[in-house]
């Protein structure tokens, strides 16, 4: 089976522009609570977001889910010594939950008034023009998974032969629509996004973006490469058909999905798992539990991370994010401090440390992502060459 490998990573967050930003944010481990907009229209109750820094906004491209899209898959590129514009098949899969529906809002977009309809979900065609690559351009649409089914698509288009080198993960923006729903839905947490906390009560969208870019081991030598950040050594993917917003409570099919992408990888255990954990009371109860039964009596010492906590939800991007956060962890070789609890919560029986740093004793990362309608994925990273690049 082809070796498909990491070799750059791309990060646009609440605590700015950059990898090395998101790394230092989890590093430190500090409570941020998250901000108000600045909309005029935002008439709902909980008016909650983390949003990018106005300063870390590029204004080049249309629309804020592109700018951070573009952002964030350019330090990709040149993390990965690419520039983009090689002779090769350069293959673009980028999740998102809402596309560019800001744009549909025409108070803060007027230009839409009279632009006619454009499809929300253009942010691979938008990468992919910027790119100029040739190969597949997929736009993902798994709700709060779409971030970990595009790198799982990515995969699978490398061991297929498809294309040569993808860039993928996810992308999402500030967008009316999307804090109203959950308002209505109930599902804002009013003091901040808070996993595996006792008083939870929902979640706190993010604005923000993480890419990554694959190559098999192959295309890696053959321009000088000998090592990436990272292997992705399972994939697991899964459905509940179940509810349209709630996780089927057994959590049968997110546990399916841990297993196979565990099986995949090899029986070596796991040195630290970054679970979706949203913060609200179903997810995080249903995911403890899933763990369980994947991992075994390991589950209860395995560290978690818990990045939700530090940059909110940010729903297509956040596996994205995430997956970058696993490479970080795999190249540094440590599992930062966890955001403190105010109390965990018993029913959530996992291990997030606190207050230092975790050795990674296994260097191999587990990442979940859930979504709506019951779509569930894993996958499994493992350190490439020892861990430091």
């Amino acid at each position: 089976m082809t070796d498909v490998l990491v070799t750059g990573i791309g990060a646009v967050s609440c605590h700015g522009r950059g990898a090395a930003a998101l790394w230092r944010a989890m590093r430190d481990a500090r409570v941020r609570l998250p901000d108000r907009p600045a909309d005029p229209l935002a008439h709902m109750a909980l008016p909650l977001i983390y949003l990018v820094p106005e300063d870390h906004v590029p204004a080049e491209h249309p629309g804020r889910a592109a700018q951070f899209a573009v952002t964030a898959a350019a330090e990709a590129l040149r993390d990965a010594g690419l520039t983009g514009r090689e002779r090769t098949r350069f293959g673009v899969v980028v999740g998102s939950c809402m596309g560019e529906a800001g744009l549909r809002e025409a108070d803060r977009y007027p230009e839409s008034r009279t632009a006619g309809r454009r499809p929300a979900f253009q942010l691979a065609t938008h990468l992919g023009a910027w790119l100029g690559g040739i190969g597949a351009n997929s736009s993902i649409a798994n709700a709060c998974s779409a971030g970990l089914f595009a790198l799982c698509t990515a995969v699978d288009m490398l061991r297929c032969g498809e294309v040569d080198v993808v860039l993928a993960g996810g992308a999402d923006a500030y967008s009316r629509v999307a804090l109203g729903c959950f308002n209505r839905l109930g599902a804002v947490d009013p003091v901040r996004c808070r996993p595996y906390d006792r008083h939870r009560a929902g979640t706190v969208f993010g604005e923000g973006a993480g890419m990554l870019v694959l190559e098999s081991r192959e295309h890696a030598r053959a321009r000088g490469v000998g090592t990436g950040y990272a292997r992705v050594t399972g994939t697991g993917w899964s459905c509940d058909a179940h509810h349209p917003t709630a996780p089927e409570p057994a959590g049968d099919q997110i546990t399916r999905a841990m297993r196979e992408a565990l099986a995949e990888a090899g029986d070596d255990g796991v040195g630290c798992v970054l679970p979706h954990g949203t913060g609200t009371q179903l997810n995080d109860v249903t995911e403890s539990g899933a763990l369980h039964r994947a991992l075994g009596p390991a589950a209860g010492s395995v560290p978690l991370y818990s990045l939700k906590a530090l940059i909110g939800h940010t729903g297509g991007a956040a596996a994205g994010l995430a997956a970058c956060a696993a490479a970080l962890i795999l190249r540094h070789r440590v599992v930062p401090p966890n955001v403190p609890l105010d109390e965990p919560d018993p029913a959530c029986p996992v291990r997030l440390p606190v207050g230092a740093g975790t050795a990674l004793d296994v260097d191999r990362v587990l990442v979940n992502a859930y979504g709506f309608g019951g779509t569930n994925a894993s996958v499994v990273l493992a350190a490439d060459g020892g861990g430091v690049r």
